[in-house]
């Protein structure tokens, strides 16, 4: 199945400092790209994979579990690890709980993680959850959310359909995520959007918030998003607190992030 135009993935090849940059379940490289070229532009290596069964179609999807796109993010990060002597992971959602589980299993070679609106938990997202091994024998998909933005005229590439199916293998993936979390030592800058129609994320941030090890954790609230917010209207910020965050540790000399936000020491 042809790749949807816009959905390609995307890389730069810079200095020796490497982002790997990670979208979310059911998107595609198109919600990533201003943030993946904000990290080139300031001169860093990127990689922006696309995930398996993602930028074609729904049913491609269901024919995927977490294994492989978590295979597809380490592969990318390894990648950047061969070429680059500090290597940062960022993700957006499901993104985000990638590059947690890089950060679980790949220690101090993660250098520093940013995520925005991260997805590692489903609690109280739907009732049927519990019987969602069940349903998606019978119904391989539901209704989903796309385009989850305040801005107006903004459209995020995705699809429409939640398979069932990967959704199920994400969960999977979720509560595995969750219970290594204490094993996330590497500086954390967390990014939440104040209200999101996707993810409880609020919710997830607690949980993050409240059982990694990180000593260096910044947390920022995002008052003007919902929850594709790097395509929302704090979509500049994202990328120069996370440019600022890459720089800060990988001790380039660039202009340092505004202090204007939530921060926990």
């Amino acid at each position: 199945m042809p790749v949807l135009p816009g959905a390609e993935p995307f890389s730069a090849d810079a200095g020796d400092i490497g982002v790997v940059v990670l979208h979310g379940f059911t998107g595609c490289p198109q919600s990533m790209r201003p943030w993946a070229q904000a990290f080139a532009d300031a001169g860093y290596s990127v990689r922006l994979p696309l995930l398996p069964g993602h930028g074609t179609r729904w049913q491609d999807l269901n024919e995927t579990t977490w294994p492989q796109w978590y295979r597809a993010a380490a592969d990318a990060f390894g990648d950047l690890r061969s070429r680059c002597r500090a290597v940062f992971a960022v993700g957006l959602s499901m993104g985000g709980c990638l590059a947690l589980r890089l950060a679980e299993e790949r220690g101090d070679e993660v250098s520093g993680l940013v995520i925005v609106n991260p997805y590692i938990d489903s609690a109280g997202q739907s009732r049927l959850l519990p019987a969602l091994r069940v349903i998606r024998l019978v119904v391989p998909s539901f209704p989903g959310v796309i385009s989850d933005i305040k801005k107006p005229g903004q459209v995020e590439l995705g699809y429409d359909r939640v398979p069932l199916h990967a959704f199920a293998s994400l969960q999977t993936f979720h509560k595995l995520v969750r219970a290594d979390l204490a094993k996330v030592t590497q500086p954390l800058l967390l990014m939440y959007s104040a209200v999101d129609h996707t993810v409880p994320t609020a919710t997830n941030a607690a949980t993050i918030h409240g059982r990694v090890s990180s000593a260096d954790y910044k947390e920022i609230v995002l008052e003007d998003s919902y929850h594709v917010a790097t395509l929302d209207n704090d979509a500049e910020r994202i990328e120069k607190e996370s440019v600022a965050f890459v720089a800060r540790l990988s001790g380039r000399p660039d202009s340092p992030a505004s202090g204007a936000d939530k921060a926990t020491p």
